[in-house]
């Protein structure tokens, strides 16, 4: 009854922060601020909406993609179709239920190309982990451009620094010794997981296997371009935002990449976040939120479309199986 209730606060917490954080922008707003917002968004350009959505369905699409290199290795390899299906319908499940989506993606490819899930939760791990080298290399260019900025930023909004290192010491002693313990036991309920321990590590591993190892680092670059470029384009939405250089583009892409890991695919702290991080740049409220809220409204609505679409087309394109 502990461990449901637990569950049940990590799914309801994320989703009521995101709500509040919606609230809260609306509330603190002037009319007139709140009016400029609607505003805003409301003449947005399609056009710019439109290449966004294109730009963010091909990432889509070369992470799908690149999957299969890091499957290979295994001995392994999935259709396109599946693998894609599989990312959209995780992506929808990250809204519903944070960090769920991964564990959905590989149950998906598992059920229908048969790979094993915890070698195919190994392999999203692998993606995860590059994922967090591209985010760390695109906060040190933005630290090139923007260096005064963004160190405001994280001041302003970054606090407990201490504790969160206490914190992060001791989770690492924990977890030293409890792979000790993992390592030499023979109780089965801890046996069980240490072999299914052994089969992620099987599939972090395939990333040091990979065969296509040029093809590979094209794809994750593709796909981080393709992530930049999405916000690039959409600034030419607002017409306060269409001036921006690339700095302060990487700036509101670090910002907006932290606040998606705050709510349920960032509800609420996404757009403020955006506002935040641009009004350093003498960007106002309403013209940084209509930026944040046109951005991660079109791509969250694609994302909801393809993914329940994915939801319903994956059984019926692999009833042979």
């Amino acid at each position: 009854m502990h461990s449901r209730l637990i569950k049940i606060i990590k799914i309801i917490l994320p989703l009521a922060l995101g709500v509040f954080l919606i609230w809260y922008s609306i509330a603190s707003a002037s009319p007139e601020e709140r009016q400029k917002t609607f505003q805003y968004v409301y003449q947005a350009d399609p056009k710019w909406i439109i290449l966004s959505i294109v730009m963010g369905i091909t990432s889509h699409l070369s992470r799908a993609y690149r999957w299969n290199f890091l499957l290979q290795p295994l001995g392994y390899s999935a259709k396109l179709s599946n693998c894609f299906m599989a990312v959209m319908a995780g992506y929808l499940a990250n809204l519903g239920i944070p960090r769920s989506g991964e564990v959905l993606r590989a149950g998906t490819i598992s059920t229908y190309e048969h790979i094993p899930f915890k070698k195919a939760l190994g392999t999203i791990i692998s993606e995860r982990v590059i994922d967090l080298i591209m985010l760390l290399l695109i906060i040190g260019l933005t630290l090139l451009f923007q260096s005064e900025d963004l160190f405001f930023y994280f001041k302003e909004n970054i606090t407990g620094k201490f504790y969160m290192l206490s914190a992060l010491i001791v989770l690492l002693i924990g977890g030293v010794l409890f792979l000790k313990i993992l390592k030499t036991t023979q109780h089965s309920f801890l046996v069980k997981i240490r072999d299914f321990g052994y089969g992620i590590l099987e599939g972090i591993q395939s990333i040091s296997k990979i065969r296509q190892k040029v093809a590979f680092i094209m794809h994750t670059l593709l796909i981080w371009i393709l992530y930049v470029a999405m916000f690039y384009v959409v600034k030419f939405t607002v017409p306060e935002t269409a001036s921006l250089t690339i700095g302060p583009i990487l700036a509101t892409f670090v910002a907006g990449s932290i606040a998606m890991s705050t709510t349920n695919g960032g509800i609420g702290a996404f757009p403020l976040a955006i506002a935040a991080i641009l009004l350093v740049f003498d960007i106002d409220q309403p013209a940084g939120e209509a930026f944040g809220w046109i951005l991660w409204g079109s791509q969250t609505a694609v994302n909801i479309l393809i993914g329940a679409l994915s939801f319903l087309f994956l059984p019926i394109l692999n009833r042979e199986k």
